[in-house]
């Protein structure tokens, strides 16, 4: 069973930092595309970054574009979030999501080709 594990939420200051954490576990991780979405209070969820089985290719959506960067470490499972110069409207509820195998990280931004979520972590940008 695939579980998604996310962490690293919080509360920060308008231009403070923080790193999101997916623990991945019940597939062999490095053959699977990653990626983190979120959903702010009323909007529909959007995807932010996906990334490759590999780590090579990845995805931004144009408002985090040089702002935020997503990573892997495959022997640790993990996908990372790291969110710099953060702003009020990066407040969401962020979600790690992987894809079945063979889905390309870019064709991952579409939500309807997430296979698993998982629980999402509060991010709050004050101000």
């Amino acid at each position: 069973q695939v579980q998604l594990v996310e962490s690293g939420g919080g509360l920060v200051q308008a231009g403070g930092s923080l790193r999101l954490s997916c623990a991945a576990s019940g597939r062999t991780f490095s053959n699977y595309a990653m990626g983190w979405f979120r959903q702010a209070p009323g909007k529909e969820r959007e995807s932010v970054a996906t990334i490759s089985g590999a780590g090579i290719s990845k995805y931004y959506t144009d408002s985090v574009k040089g702002r935020f960067t997503i990573s892997r470490d495959n022997a640790k499972n993990t996908v990372y979030l790291q969110m710099n110069r953060l702003k009020p409207e990066d407040t969401a509820v962020y979600y790690c999501a992987t894809a079945p195998r063979g889905t390309l990280a870019q064709t991952m931004r579409d939500q309807r080709r997430v296979e698993y979520w998982g629980q999402g972590t509060q991010v709050t940008v004050s101000s």
